[in-house]
């Protein structure tokens, strides 16, 4: 457990506080990396921050993901300038005033967007958000709620496909069976720990589910309901004062054709998805020869294996990196061909692209700062080491003495506090998946609840990730789909919450009764049809507004005047 103790949660506790209270993020984020470097070294503490701060850009263990993940959004601000220049987005609002003519038709086309980009959750909220930030705009749909469409459809989803995630995740699975001392005979594979897992990630279905009921039903509550009569009755997407992590027209201003074409826009989207998919792949070691040697030859179980071992070991950060470089190489190519752009213009709608992303880059930096804030107190990586939050947190745990009916919504809760802390779904994947399969096989032996816990892990970790402003995923939500951060917190948090009771409650039930995990999801589901209905009913009442009046008012398209 860590020597800090309880003051480990005072950094990132602190940041989180004073970003919700003064909305600025940077600021708050600042403070509480600070305040780290003050509990570390009982001094100023500024050089341990910075010391935090830049090892935030180079990532630990010198493995350079953050700096790739830097790069591909830096490039991908300058896909979304260039795109912007070439008429894209005016081409895409053009089609949409067509063909997406209501709130729920642009919020449908969200989700299922969402549902398809499954295999990564930064390229997941950087294409959705980019794609239908324009399409919802045209109808009046409010950033806040379109950040949410985008942030409860990218991480969700990838914890329930073959994606970047679950790959992580096996190896953790691994390791911590084998610090069980089973014998070969008794330990399950960890693909097939995973496959049992799924129907137990309930926040991440039910929060998947969430996102089609609000959006079919077209009624909100929280804070999200004021940001939607807002945007209904006034037409302003975002609140006055609102910092919007990205404003593309009003960092670039006119676009530069009068002949606007659709390819401007999903040609370079389509080169992103084949790009990044087909260099993740390759990484993993997929043979184009041999997949198709296997096809031809009918061995569709081969084919299956060796799309498995090459998602599972693809090295995803790279892979985004080279495929939003194609995408911004392909802008290029697109500004040549049509005369749009000269390559001069186009290099400094490169540059204009980087300007736009500057405030999201700046708050990734200091949220993966603060996550080193957090980190172990030793490790054997270059990177100071931190407070140990985590590792205090998950130590309460498994010093406790708990029953089985009730560990797996321990463990969603415990997950959820150090996502929320941390700011990273990741870290607490690697923090409380070696604590909880242990405490979990100890106490039942039963490889069904290992798998509960993974199902459980992945639920807090998304849930935590999902209420916290220093996540990076919830950063780059907000970015891609120009909302204010902490407005993107406030709103969301309404409903991320109530996921997370729904899916706590189904679980003491399962805890209790052992009964299907697919018939508490299925109750699951009817529970937060009825929650929504009843809370935007009982909230709208409250505020003296019709709680259908959001999905009519700017239901109907704008002009493209």
């Amino acid at each position: 457990m860590s020597e800090y103790g309880l003051l480990s949660l005072v950094p990132p506790l602190l940041a989180i506080a004073l970003a919700i209270v003064t909305r600025k993020a940077v600021l708050s984020l600042f403070v509480g990396i600070w305040s780290g470097g003050i509990i570390a070294t009982g001094g100023l503490g500024l050089q341990r921050a910075f010391e935090w701060i830049f090892y935030g850009i180079a990532g630990r263990d010198a493995e350079i993901f953050h700096v790739r993940i830097l790069a591909f959004t830096l490039l991908l601000g300058s896909a979304v300038a260039m795109i912007w220049r070439l008429g894209g987005s005016r081409a895409v609002r053009n089609w949409a005033i067509e063909r997406v003519q209501t709130k729920r038709g642009a919020g449908v086309a969200a989700w299922v967007l969402g549902l398809v980009l499954f295999f990564d959750d930064y390229a997941n909220t950087a294409i959705v958000g980019s794609t239908m930030k324009d399409i919802s705009d045209n109808v009046n749909i409010s950033r806040e709620k379109l950040s949410y469409l985008v942030d409860s459809t990218a991480a969700p989803v990838a914890t329930l496909a073959i994606s970047s995630w679950v790959a992580f995740q096996l190896g953790i699975i691994r390791g911590a069976y084998d610090g069980l001392g089973l014998s070969e005979e008794q330990t399950p594979g960890a693909f097939e720990v995973f496959l049992a897992s799924i129907p137990y990630n309930m926040y991440a279905i039910l929060a998947i589910a969430m996102v089609g009921i609000v959006v079919l039903s077209g009624r909100d509550y929280g804070e999200m309901l004021g940001a939607e009569h807002r945007a209904a009755e006034t037409g302003k997407l975002t609140r006055d004062d609102a910092q919007p992590m990205q404003d593309v027209e009003a960092e670039l201003g006119d676009q530069h054709t009068d002949d606007p074409r659709l390819a401007s826009f999903v040609l370079p989207i389509v080169v992103l998805v084949s790009v990044t998919v087909g260099a993740a792949l390759r990484s993993g070691g997929l043979s184009a020869v041999a997949l198709l040697e296997a096809l031809a030859g009918g061995r569709l179980g081969a084919v299956g294996d060796q799309l498995y071992a090459a998602v599972t070991g693809a090295s995803y950060a790279p892979a985004l990196v080279l495929g939003s470089f194609a995408m911004v190489a392909t802008t290029y190519v697109l500004g040549y061909a049509y005369g749009t752009l000269s390559l001069s213009e186009s290099v400094d709608t490169t540059i204009d692209g980087f300007g736009i992303m500057l405030t999201a880059a700046i708050i990734l930096v200091l949220a993966w700062g603060i996550g080193n804030v957090v980190a172990p107190v030793e490790n054997d990586s270059p990177v100071p080491g931190g407070l140990g939050t985590g590792e205090y947190v998950a130590g309460i745990v498994q010093d406790a003495s708990l029953a089985a009916e009730i560990l797996p919504v321990v463990v969603l809760f415990t997950a959820a506090f150090v996502a929320f802390s941390t700011g990273s779904a990741w870290s607490t994947m690697s923090i409380v998946t070696p604590v909880a399969i242990p405490v979990a096989w100890n106490l039942t032996e039963s490889h069904t609840m290992v798998a509960v816990m993974v199902g459980m892990i992945f639920s807090g970790a998304i849930f935590g990730d999902h209420s916290s402003p220093i996540s990076d995923t919830t950063v780059l939500s907000s970015t891609f789909t120009g909302a204010d951060l902490v407005d993107h917190v406030r709103t969301q948090f309404y409903y991320a919450v109530t996921v997370a009771m729904v899916t706590a409650g189904l679980m003491l039930v399962w805890g209790f009764t052992r009964i299907s995990p697919f018939v508490l999801l299925l109750a699951g589901v009817f529970a937060l049809v009825g929650l929504v209905y009843g809370l935007s009913t009982l909230d709208a009442r409250r505020r003296g507004i019709d709680p259908e009046s959001t999905r009519t008012t700017g239901d109907v398209a704008l002009s493209d005047d």
